[in-house]
């Protein structure tokens, strides 16, 4: 026997029986989009912008050469949104990609930095007309054909925790925190209340959820992200996360298509980043070109691969879905 044999980590983290499902998997996404006449597209892993999100920190490697003697910054993908809108805008009609994206400084049960996404958009979709086409992607991948509930953020947060998530104040959340018993909260200073709603949502929420599929549709203005808000008392965010036995699978949007508010929502992201202490990035000046020429009214989901086959095969954490997660790469 020889040293490459017994190295540490040679071998796959995941075994080929779960290699081959996941192939399986990944052959049936690609048929369903065949027979519903959804491109597949290739956009750029590299690119001069970032996401501006302060909850993802991008990877970033760098490019020396003809154009860019002295190095240019190049930042992975946390997600191929940008570039697939950019082509949404020059006409393409709906669009599919399967790909590799990258977070920092996410590894864990659920997280891998290197993991794999589905992300698919759809002109002329709502947020709700979407979600009934990923209910029957998803479910028609599970063993048995699977129907999701439904349930509003604010249904949701009622029925687990007896308080309206809309109107509570950030001590109010924290109150509920305490008296769910979540473990330090006592001694826990969040800077505002969606960052009390997310500890409530993934102490107290998500664990508690009933097996199965589930969609959490129309959230807090405040957590829009790329999605339109829709007037009201109180505005909403027109978006979506599908769980699966309680672990978010895919978050959904009705995208924003203006341009001017987009540029907002950016310039305020990279505010938040500066007074956290973190990275000021670049942001993605084409895409909100792309946007101001004229974007078709849309929806657009991106769905964890690597998590869908986690339950798929009935294990419970992502390295053993990978062939070389982090840990053996």
């Amino acid at each position: 026997m020889n040293d490459r044999q017994t190295a540490p980590g040679a071998s796959p983290a995941a075994s080929i029986e779960t290699l081959r499902l996941r192939a399986r998997v990944i052959a049936q996404i690609r048929v369903f989009f065949q027979h519903q006449g959804v491109l597949e597209v290739e956009t750029p892993v590299c690119s001069r912008a970032a996401t501006t999100d302060p909850a993802i920190e991008s990877l970033v490697t760098r490019y020396t050469g003809p154009g860019a003697p002295a190095g240019l910054p190049l930042y992975l993908h946390s997600s191929p949104e940008f570039p697939m809108k950019r082509l949404l805008a020059a006409g393409s009609g709906p669009i599919y990609q399967i790909c590799k994206v990258f977070r920092d400084g996410e590894a864990g049960r659920l997280h891998n930095p290197e993991f794999t996404l589905l992300e698919w958009y759809r002109p002329g979709f709502d947020h709700h007309r979407l979600m009934d086409e990923v209910e029957r992607l998803v479910g028609g991948l599970m063993p048995e054909p699977a129907v999701a509930r439904r349930l509003s953020y604010r249904a949701l947060f009622q029925q687990r925790l007896q308080i309206d998530p809309h109107p509570a104040t950030a001590e109010q959340l924290r109150n509920c925190a305490l008296q769910q018993g979540v473990p330090g909260v006592d001694r826990l200073e969040l800077p505002h209340r969606d960052a009390w709603l997310d500890l409530l949502m993934t102490h107290c929420i998500e664990p508690a959820m009933e097996p199965g599929l589930c969609f959490v549709y129309d959230y807090p203005a405040s957590q829009a992200a790329l999605s339109r808000v829709r007037p009201g008392s109180p505005p909403l965010a027109e978006r979506f996360e599908l769980y699966l036995d309680g672990i978010e699978l895919a978050n959904g949007f009705h995208e924003l298509t203006d341009a001017a508010e987009q540029q907002r929502r950016f310039e305020r992201d990279l505010q938040a980043r500066a007074a956290a202490g973190q990275p000021v990035v670049p942001m993605d000046r084409r895409f909100i070109a792309a946007l101001d020429g004229g974007m078709p009214e849309c929806a657009g989901v991106a769905l964890g691969i690597d998590r869908l086959i986690m339950r798929l095969a009935g294990v419970d954490h992502i390295e053993q879905v990978i062939a070389f997660p982090l840990s053996r790469a």
